[in-house]
């Protein structure tokens, strides 16, 4: 079990503050594995911080921060490392997503999801990435992807455009930053009961035909993700470059 052992690691996890929200349990779960945590989010995050420090005894530092703002993006770095004097993992999962018909979707809804889903989850990767390198560290970097990497989908193209982005970018990277021994890969959540997926949950046509397509017969939840994001920041996955991997219920499957 050492090889998941992440003690004396410290994970930057961005999009975390939402206890409905995928980042909240992927945090949870590199803290019980023994990192230490760099939680950013536009909101407050003292609830995450209280969770991951009664529950796991590892520290929790909070970074409010918007990440539509460039800006902001040394800040996330300078106050880690202020913090813990390292920075070992870091984990893109914060993103936005906007709904309207294609024919009517705004120029302003799209440039607001790139922004946060693509050009600033490269600025702050290519940043990090910097880091790892100028101080030969053997990183890990997370993208959160998504069915959505491999689909169309609805209502939905910026959304749609800027994971299969991600995990185009994910690969990218891991052509380049492989041979330095750092790892980028992603995970791609099947649909999990977040507050992104509210209005599919709600509209009992559209979640008949979701549970209908999944053959592990349910919607997935938070906590469904803790494994494989355990996996791609530990010692685990060494050899594990450029990879997309599913937490999906058997959805691209069926």
């Amino acid at each position: 079990m050492d090889l998941f052992n992440l003690e004396g690691k410290v994970a930057i996890v961005t999009g975390c503050s939402s206890k409905k929200g995928i980042g909240y349990a992927v945090a949870e779960g590199l803290a019980e594995a023994g990192a230490d945590i760099a939680g950013v989010a536009r909101s407050d995050l003292s609830e995450i911080k209280k969770a991951v420090e009664s529950k796991t005894g590892q520290k929790f530092l909070g970074i409010q921060a918007d990440l539509m703002e460039e800006k902001n993006l040394d800040k996330i770095i300078e106050a880690a490392l202020a913090e813990y004097g390292r920075i070992d993992i870091l984990v893109n999962n914060a993103g936005i997503i906007r709904r309207d018909p294609i024919l009517e979707f705004s120029a302003a809804d799209w440039d607001a999801v790139m922004t946060v889903n693509l050009r600033n989850l490269f600025l702050l990767t290519q940043k990090t990435a910097n880091y790892f390198v100028e101080n030969e560290i053997k990183g890990k970097v997370i993208n959160t992807a998504s069915m959505l990497s491999y689909q169309g989908g609805k209502f939905v193209p910026s959304y749609t455009a800027s994971k299969h982005a991600v995990a185009g970018i994910t690969k990218s990277f891991c052509n380049e930053l492989a041979a330095k021994g750092i790892n980028v890969n992603a995970i791609a959540p099947g649909y999990i009961a977040t507050n992104n997926t509210a209005p599919l949950r709600e509209d009992e046509e559209r979640n008949a035909g979701i549970l209908s397509r999944i053959p592990a017969g349910r919607w997935g939840q938070n906590d469904d993700l803790k494994g494989a994001a355990i996996f791609l920041a530990s010692k685990a996955s060494d050899y594990v470059h450029g990879s997309i991997v599913p937490v999906d219920g058997g959805w691209l499957s069926s």
